[in-house]
């Protein structure tokens, strides 16, 4: 996940303050010159790790500071807000016209996810109620007008295309075309190359006299680090953007472009590609971004992606089943469809606060979850209805059916039944009517822990078997 390795090196940092009592000035001043470093590993560029550095040092100094009754904590408050401010405090919209159609302009290396982008934010714009025109204005690499069409009906917005004619012209009709029939929104797909050149600067320039577009967004691939930075200076210098996306958040990327490119070039990052899928596309927090990379979570965020990607209805009718302790195999292989909806289970934990990094840490295989459901798929109707009828013949026959061993068989029944006395939990009451406290999440399907290692050879269960 992205910023892991920072992650990792500032709390080592901020573990060394929490573990002294009281704070000096030299203790403050060494925090932050591993700081500093672990900046620079993760890519910042050097005059913002040593401004953002700087900044902090001189707050943290201060008298609030040293003579509070937690100073580690407030180091740490100062350097979320220093972080948060560096990437642009709030967050920033689409600059929508006053006058139907906004016409967003994107702009970019090749390579760097420009045109999915361009349908990811069509769809994202369209489930808010726009209706988005694309335009296939990158008329030189090959197959970029076919590419356009196909996830641009995977978004479901209209593309429009004229072949292989001239950018300039073809976005001039386009928003001639959008007025015609109602769209509202008018995004521009223009041609990358592998280098800025001057004749893609002219081009582009030509595109934003012709149609003073409202947006100028930048699409910049994280994963190049330092010359993503460089890049977006580039083209700040001579289109003025308005905005950037950053790509591949997801990947394993050291997040120095993120940290840089707002101090760099003064512009907002305003998407975030956290994903291969066209809803893999988020708002950028700073703020909330500030608390993954300081390992705090991002709750909000988690609840966003619950409420958009969630079936709320299958959501409802699995907390009746709950409630009424109803609970089968059914239900379980339609939780584990609503979490895979949400993302990976490392992404997922990225954004719970308090997760245990030995958890964050662990090797997560995302096919976890489909070994589950193929074990699920391969009883019967009344296997999944009723566990309890699974005899070691059955399980046989579920393991051979799924591909997996019938040990895998028996702990996916061991996890049900745990999860089945949880639920029960939940829903028993004292003798006062009152709710009985939670008992422990360990071992749950759902919790990481028992799931990882489930059908793979390394697991230390089939470790501890061998020996």
């Amino acid at each position: 996940m992205a910023f892991e390795g920072l992650s990792e090196k500032l709390s080592n940092a901020f573990k060394k303050l929490k573990n002294k009592g009281k704070l000096t000035e030299s203790d403050v001043k060494s925090a932050m010159r591993e700081v500093r470093m672990a900046l620079l590993e993760a890519d910042v560029n050097y005059k913002v790790a040593k401004d953002f550095t700087a900044k902090v040092t001189e707050r943290a100094v201060g008298s609030d500071v040293m003579e509070s009754l937690t100073p580690a904590q407030m180091v740490i408050k100062i350097v979320n807000e220093e972080l948060t401010a560096l990437m642009g405090t709030d967050e920033t919209h689409i600059n929508y016209a006053g006058k139907p159609p906004t016409i967003i302009m994107m702009c970019g290396l090749q390579g760097s996810g420009k045109t999915t982008h361009t349908a990811k934010l069509a769809k994202m714009l369209k489930k808010q109620g726009h209706r988005p025109l694309l335009v296939a204005a990158d008329v030189y690499r090959p197959a970029a007008i076919e590419q356009l069409k196909v996830v641009g009906e995977k978004a479901g917005a209209t593309v429009f295309e004229m072949g292989q004619g001239d950018p300039v012209k073809i976005s001039k009709e386009a928003v001639k075309h959008a007025k015609d029939y109602g769209n509202d929104i008018v995004i521009i797909d223009t041609a990358g190359r592998l280098h800025i050149d001057e004749k893609l600067m002219d081009e582009l320039k030509n595109i934003k006299s012709e149609v003073s577009p409202d947006e100028i967004l930048l699409v910049v691939d994280s994963m190049t680090g330092q010359d993503a930075v460089n890049v977006a200076k580039s083209f700040n210098d001579l289109l003025n953007i308005s905005g950037v996306i950053l790509t591949k958040l997801d990947g394993d990327t050291r997040g120095g472009a993120a940290l840089s490119v707002r101090a760099v070039t003064g512009k907002p990052i305003k998407f975030a590609g956290i994903g291969e899928k066209l809803d893999d596309l988020e708002v950028f927090h700073p703020d909330r971004m500030a608390s993954r990379i300081l390992g705090m979570g991002d709750v909000l965020t988690l609840i966003e992606d619950a409420t958009n990607k969630l079936d709320q209805k299958k959501a409802e009718d699995m907390a009746n089943r709950f409630r009424q302790n109803k609970f089968d195999m059914n239900d379980l292989y339609e939780q584990l469809q609503q979490i895979k909806k949400m993302g990976s289970v490392k992404s997922i934990l990225s954004k719970i606060p308090g997760v245990d990094k030995q958890v964050r840490d662990m090797d997560f295989d995302d096919r976890q979850m489909d070994r589950v459901g193929a074990m699920i798929s391969s009883m019967t109707k009344a296997e999944r209805e009723n566990p309890t009828i699974i005899n070691p013949s059955r399980k046989r026959r579920i393991a051979a059916g799924s591909g997996m061993k019938v040990e895998d068989v028996n702990r996916l029944m061991k996890q049900f039944e745990q999860m089945q006395k949880f639920m029960k939990g939940i829903n028993s009451r004292d003798k006062r009517g009152r709710r009985r406290p939670l008992p422990g999440l360990g071992g749950m399907p759902m919790d990481p822990r028992s799931m990882h290692g489930m059908g793979s050879k390394g697991s230390k269960s089939s470790k501890k078997k061998k020996r």
